[in-house]
């Protein structure tokens, strides 16, 4: 009886031990979970209170993207603010601050703009404490897994986007052939000299195909200079026009026609233009992140609003929205536990192949290449 009696204590010390423990452990999860739902819950409390914020954005349909985030948050307004081009926004929000207004609460724009004009300005917040919700801010659930800021600081302009260059050159069907083309180089032949139009290569909008151009080992200046030196090349900055051109036989080549997804809705209305797809060119593959950056301004006039909505466009549903609503050569989210099948063939990147990954912080900076490319274009 003494043995039994015994045995029985020590499982029941055992069993008190083992509860203790699970509660003691239990405990930072807990805390951890209430600790960020009781966050999310005062900053959605006060964001309706706010009942709206203001997003300066382009590359992509917002009214259409955020009809979702309306669905989910109906006492929060959205007033959008949609530009073609991140370039105009930047005048735009420069302009509002130079007479003391502070009208945007967030900024979503190619990453360009966000680095040459509102970082270098010194005008954005840190993103990361705007983060609350566990599903963005586990980064396992992002390409490469990573938060890919593309600042110096990386801190200030978060990347949402990873797409694939591929489909930067598009071509008219009834005069060229895809299979004349095995390197950038084929773009210097001298059959194309005068038949290729491209997207102003000093604007915003060029940014992430110069820079490919500008910092490949295999291209560089050289091939720049060549490009747009020597090749008799139309340049225009709008991207409407050009796919109009290039459809109508005018050009025989287009450097940027997918601006604006021009060249996607001219391929959907079966105009004779396509994409060159360029990963299995000599260069190989490269990727950036478009139109998909975004920041936080100082003196936001609707924080809180402003974090709801950068929380929910960087939950899986907002990244869904803007897969399927955002353009019709849907882009390809950061995110890689969504699906893909809204995403464009020629913006998919393809699991195990590598990519020259220009949504990086040392190849944000334009000016250089900027500078340079005004040397080497004709003077009119």
């Amino acid at each position: 009886m003494i043995s039994r009696n015994h045995g029985f204590v020590n499982l029941a010390a055992c069993t008190a031990i083992c509860v203790a423990l699970w509660i003691v452990s239990s405990v930072p999860f807990v805390a951890a979970q209430s600790s960020w739902q009781a966050e999310w819950e005062k900053t959605l409390r006060a964001a309706e209170a706010e009942g709206q914020f203001a997003l300066y954005g382009c590359c992509y349909d917002y009214d259409r993207v955020l009809e979702v985030f309306r669905k989910r948050y109906p006492k929060i307004k959205a007033n959008i603010v949609v530009a073609v081009a991140g370039n105009s926004l930047a005048s735009r929000i420069l302009a509002e601050r130079r007479g003391e207004k502070y009208l945007v609460d967030v900024v979503s724009s190619g990453a360009n703009m966000l680095h040459d004009a509102l970082y270098k300005a010194q005008i954005l917040e840190p993103i990361k404490p705007a983060l609350i919700l566990p599903e963005v801010l586990d980064q396992t659930k992002w390409y490469e897994g990573e938060h890919r800021y593309i600042d110096p600081d990386k801190r200030y302009i978060f990347a949402f986007v990873a797409n694939s260059l591929s489909g930067q050159v598009a071509y008219n069907l009834k005069q060229a052939n895809p299979s004349e083309f095995k390197s950038y180089w084929d773009l210097l032949q001298p059959k194309w000299k005068g038949k290729t139009v491209s997207l102003d290569p000093t604007a915003f909008g060029m940014g992430a195909t110069l820079q490919f151009f500008y910092y490949h080992p295999d291209l560089g200046p050289p091939f720049l200079k060549k490009l747009y030196g020597d090749m008799q090349i139309t340049v225009s900055r709008d991207p409407r026009q050009m796919t109009d051109w290039l459809s109508a036989g005018k050009f025989s080549l287009c450097i940027r026609c997918n601006a604006g997804s021009e060249a996607g809705k001219a391929m959907q209305h079966k105009l004779p233009i396509g994409y060159l797809d360029a990963e299995d060119w000599k260069e190989g593959g490269s990727s950036s992140a478009a139109g998909g950056t975004l920041g936080i301004p100082t003196r936001a006039p609707h924080p809180n609003g402003a974090k709801v909505f950068v929380n929910w466009l960087l939950s899986r549903e907002g990244q869904l929205a803007l897969q399927k609503f955002g353009r019709p050569d849907a882009h390809n989210s950061r995110r890689i536990d969504i699906p893909k099948d809204e995403v464009d063939l020629y913006n998919r990147l393809e699991e195990g192949k590598k990519y020259f990954d220009l949504a990086r912080p040392e190849y944000q900076d334009l000016t250089p290449i900027f500078k340079f490319v005004k040397e080497v274009l004709p003077q009119k």
